[in-house]
């Protein structure tokens, strides 16, 4: 079960760009070969249906082709450069690329015309499809797996209904908001200024439904635990969908998980009503773990799942849930979710498309204390591929972080890593806190030397997460 994926279309005229000058002005040229005397702001102040629709109130009927054809031929020089974005565009086709999103642009304009408008504005568009009109709009909609149809018109709505796609309607064109209600729209909005805000609560909305569904689909589950934000928020999510009873939440305890991290976790789940399980990991005794090479993660994760799945089934519990996130899953080089995958685990948060934001968001909204709580990967990932993972090397790691955040937690630190690069330390802080006076320098190091290791040394680049990854 995958969330699919997000395809948005838009309208051109009047919803993406400010049509009426470039279009008054071509009109004004074709009236003074045509020796006829078009109502120009009339015509621009309801521009979106047919161009021939609207020449023909104007023209003879066997006048209005040609007339068209001239419009169409004349539109380049008098339309291109005078007409600019509207205000929110270039915004709200971000939004749509921030989530992994493809943008049609479904028009009624000829498609030459409304190619030279997207080159010269440089708008960042996957598809265009141009002379289709109202419900003839569907056919592409529904062709592109377009899930939602931006447009500033009524006929604009009745495409995107007939697609069964959702209709979000702007206020930049001609038509109403009665007009735009009455005709069945979804949303209206003042402008695209507004789209990036509606459509990320949107999402937010639409994803979080699907992993209730998902949640309640699978009848009980066994959240694979660590206490981040993400595995904290699953459960939470869990339990909303399935009541405590149904889950239960796993942490493997190991030398990888620092001890600092053990209590709060417990103290989480507990305050969900859900029963935390700890039994122990041995991913120190499989070769490919200690070696550390870039797949360290793949053995870790295997030896979790190996752990967790008997102890699912012994408590009667249908599926091991990861807390693996819509952004984890295009993160590139992750071996630990093909382990997992492998193993038969599910990863209820990627595939209801939920990003890391959306997590933090909606934990937020929940009110889990978890929802800003830093990013705190395991041990392990301090130490620098290639040097032997062991539990001594894990200790002094986890000692040389306590004294750290001991030393700068009153100057503000919220991000830390202690790395081990072989034959020295390099300590990761906040970017906001450096460079570090010289007196807190020293006492950061000194914490440091103090855990265990020879040489240590701040890196001036500050916290980096999964910066050990920058050597692959």
């Amino acid at each position: 079960m995958h969330a699919a994926p997000l395809v948005v279309g838009f309208d051109l005229d009047m919803t993406l760009i400010d049509t009426a000058p470039g279009f008054g002005a071509v009109l004004r040229a074709l009236g003074a070969e045509l020796g006829v005397e078009f109502p120009v702001e009339e015509m621009t102040a309801r521009l979106g249906p047919p161009l021939d629709l609207m020449l023909g109130e104007h023209l003879a009927a066997d006048a209005v082709g040609p007339a068209g054809d001239r419009f169409r031929a004349l539109y380049p020089d008098h339309a291109i450069a005078s007409v600019p974005l509207l205000a929110g565009a270039e915004d709200a086709i971000a939004a749509v690329r921030r989530h992994g999103g493809r943008v049609l642009v479904v028009t009624g304009k000829y498609p030459a015309n409304a190619r030279l408008h997207l080159d010269h504005l440089g708008l960042d568009v996957d598809h265009l499809e141009g002379w289709v009109w109202g419900v003839g709009k569907a056919d592409v909609l529904r062709r592109e797996g377009a899930t939602i149809y931006v447009g500033d018109h009524v006929h604009d709505v009745e495409g995107a209904r007939a697609a069964g796609a959702l209709s979000v309607s702007v206020l930049t064109g001609g038509c109403t908001r009665e007009e735009l209600l009455e005709a069945g729209t979804d949303v209206v909005l003042e402008g695209l200024d507004d789209f990036p805000a509606w459509l990320e609560d949107h999402l937010l909305t639409l994803r979080l439904d699907a992993l209730e569904a998902d949640l309640r689909e699978r009848g009980s589950v066994l959240v694979a635990y660590s206490g981040g934000a993400d595995s904290a928020f699953l459960l939470a999510a869990a339990v909303r969908a399935l009541g405590p009873d149904r889950v239960a939440a796993a942490t493997g305890y190991s030398h990888s998980l620092p001890l600092a991290e053990r209590d709060p976790a417990r103290g989480f789940a507990a305050s969900l009503g859900v029963e935390v399980l700890t039994p122990a990991t041995h991913e120190m005794e499989r070769d490919g773990y200690r070696a550390n090479g870039a797949d360290r993660c793949y053995f870790c994760k295997a030896e979790l799942l190996d752990v967790l799945t008997p102890l699912a089934a012994e408590h009667g519990l249908a599926h091991v849930a990861t807390g693996t996130n819509a952004d984890d899953a295009v993160a590139g080089f992750r071996p630990g979710i093909r382990a997992a995958d492998e193993r038969g685990a599910i990863a209820p948060l990627r595939d209801a498309g939920l990003t890391k934001a959306q997590v933090r968001e909606a934990s937020r909204r929940w009110g889990l204390p978890t929802w800003d709580k830093p990013a705190a990967a395991c041990l392990s990932s301090r130490v620098a591929y290639g040097v032997e993972v062991t539990p001594y090397r894990l200790g002094r790691v986890e000692r040389a972080e306590t004294g750290v955040r001991a030393v700068l937690e009153p100057a503000g630190l919220r991000h830390l890593r202690v790395r081990d690069r072989g034959d020295r330390a390099s300590v990761e802080v906040d970017a906001t806190l450096l460079p570090l006076p010289d007196e807190l320098e020293r006492r950061v190091l000194d914490a440091v030397r103090g855990a265990g290791f020879e040489a240590a040394e701040v890196d001036p680049r500050g916290f980096r997460s999964g910066s050990m990854n920058e050597a692959l």
